[in-house]
């Protein structure tokens, strides 16, 4: 394996999760200190980034104007951002970004201060969010099977389809897969223990044991 590896932006997949397109870069090049993605918005007044904070976690985020010009809102003030700026947000801070033209481009990088980076696999899971806000619980059952097998190095895919598997009822499934997640990342542990989805299984045995109810 080569010690270096080079793509455009444009020959990085384009993934869409329902919100605004993105390009997965850390998942492209298998990063596993930090997080990088890059927006491109397709019209002017399209939000490139949408309203968050990193308070949950933690992470601090630096993101970077590549091309055109962006305008972000921060804690509720507006900055400006031409091509070339960076604009770099500590956690509890609530923030947002549009497009002031077409084909404005942020690049966005962050990771959590004081703690090692879980790459978890949010990227992948993106294709797949909006059919599991729709409800059908059965087709993303169907999809992740497959494709926990292809990555099975990200936690949260093994997480989201235990989730699922428990509102379609395969409890045995459910369980040994919401196991294998936490083997590999311990907060999804103290996720499952408030998460609706695992309620049709909470009173099963090995649920309760894995969880320590």
């Amino acid at each position: 394996m080569s010690g270096y590896e080079v793509a455009r932006l444009d020959e990085i997949e384009e993934l869409d999760d329902g919100r605004e397109p993105f390009r997965p870069v850390r998942h492209h090049f298998g990063i596993t200190s930090f997080g990088i993605t890059a927006w491109t918005a397709r019209e002017a007044g399209d939000r490139i980034i949408n309203e968050h904070d990193e308070d949950d976690d933690g992470a601090e985020e630096l993101y970077l104007v590549t091309e055109g010009r962006a305008w972000f809102e921060l804690d509720g003030k507006s900055v400006d951002g031409p091509a070339g700026t960076f604009v770099f947000v500590r956690a509890a801070a609530k923030r947002t970004a549009y497009a002031e033209e077409a084909g404005t481009t942020i690049v966005a990088m962050g990771a959590t201060s004081g703690k090692p980076y879980e790459a978890t696999g949010w990227e992948v899971w993106a294709a797949i969010r909006p059919i599991y806000e729709s409800g059908d619980h059965a087709e993303v059952v169907k999809r992740l099977r497959g494709i926990v097998v292809e990555h099975p190095e990200y936690a949260l895919l093994f997480y989201n389809l235990a989730c699922c598997e428990s509102q379609i009822g395969d409890s045995a499934e459910a369980i040994d897969h919401l196991r294998r997640a936490v083997e590999m990342s311990d907060q999804f542990l103290a996720y499952a223990r408030e998460d609706s989805d695992f309620d049709p299984i909470r009173d099963e045995p090995g649920f309760k044991e894995l969880v320590g109810d």
